[in-house]
């Protein structure tokens, strides 16, 4: 894709799959029809998880983006991504959301991994209730330091589930469970699993940044409007965060991501171009650029056992 520093080829590290079985499960929880869903939300819902496949690569195509890392967002989904990626093996990395502490939670986290499709498991504690410190999660860890080339993706921080809230659904969150600080010790004991969390921490940018500075294994994912900080005791603007971020991390540990999810919007074009701009005031690097907005997912993703 054309940038100010180029032609990059853009990875985006954070798309929302929506299969039908996401769309399903919303409409069982609430007692309507999927189609229902589909009317209150106005929003597109596939009928087969090899259309929202083809749809995302062919929007993918539409917006200049090389590949999209595709999360699968209800545990238990793991399939739907997979498909999605080998029906696209070249244009989409797999990741899907998982609760540990579910009676198979565990069962299926390494069943996905030693399937080979899937790249990252997304972990949400403060939604599933666990500390990612809990030695009952543990596993986990020693499933993604068995395949090489896996991320564990801990989403830290402010959670919103607006899907939810649209639907007049409960989302209980915990945010005892939340902070960055929790995964330190984690992130020490295994030093060979990378670790991403989303949107700069999600309010707790100030943790992520200690987390970053300590554990060198530890990714900042750049994902959505970034209205968190708003929480913040100073103000703070979109490239005073990369800044830090930059400062204390380094531009090889920060991964472009747009956190898009549906259609009709399809993928987040003006995400992408804020961060541009912020990026762009900073005068950052042609390198640089290249790195955060592909390069190191890339990497990442593609690494093997030495």
């Amino acid at each position: 894709m054309q940038t100010p520093w180029g032609d990059i080829p853009i990875s985006d590290a954070h798309v929302h799959f929506f299969s039908p079985a996401f769309f399903s499960s919303l409409a069982a929880q609430r007692g309507i029809p999927v189609d229902e869903v589909g009317r209150i939300l106005d929003w597109q819902i596939p009928a087969s998880g090899e259309e929202l496949a083809t749809a995302w690569k062919r929007e993918l195509d539409q917006q200049g983006v090389a590949k999209a890392a595709l999360i699968a967002s209800i545990p238990g989904d793991e399939d739907s991504v997979a498909a999605a990626v080998s029906l696209y093996p070249d244009r989409f990395y797999g990741y899907f959301m998982a609760n540990p502490l579910a009676p198979d939670g565990l069962a299926r986290i390494q069943k996905a991994f030693a399937a080979s499709r899937l790249k990252g498991v997304c972990l949400f504690p403060a939604m599933h209730h666990y500390s990612v410190a809990d030695p009952r999660i543990r596993p986990v860890f020693e499933a993604a330091a068995a395949h090489p080339g896996s991320i564990v993706f801990v989403h830290c921080g402010v959670l919103t589930v607006g899907v939810r809230r649209k639907l007049g659904l409960p989302s209980r969150i915990d945010m005892r469970y939340s902070n960055p600080i929790d995964l330190h010790v984690v992130a020490l004991e295994f030093p060979q699993v990378n670790f991403v969390l989303p949107h700069f921490g999600a309010g707790y940018f100030r943790e992520a940044l200690m987390l970053c500075d300590l554990c060198p294994n530890v990714y900042l994912d750049t994902s959505s409007s970034n209205s968190w900080v708003r929480y913040q005791p100073e103000k703070l603007e979109l490239r005073d965060v990369f800044r830090r971020a930059i400062e204390v991390a380094g531009p090889e540990r920060l991964l472009f991501g747009s956190d898009s999810s549906f259609f009709p919007r399809g993928w987040q074009a003006q995400i992408f171009q804020t961060q541009i701009q912020a990026l762009r005031d900073m005068a950052v690097t042609p390198a640089d650029a290249r790195l955060i907005f592909g390069g190191n997912l890339d990497r990442l993703l593609s690494l093997k056992a030495g």
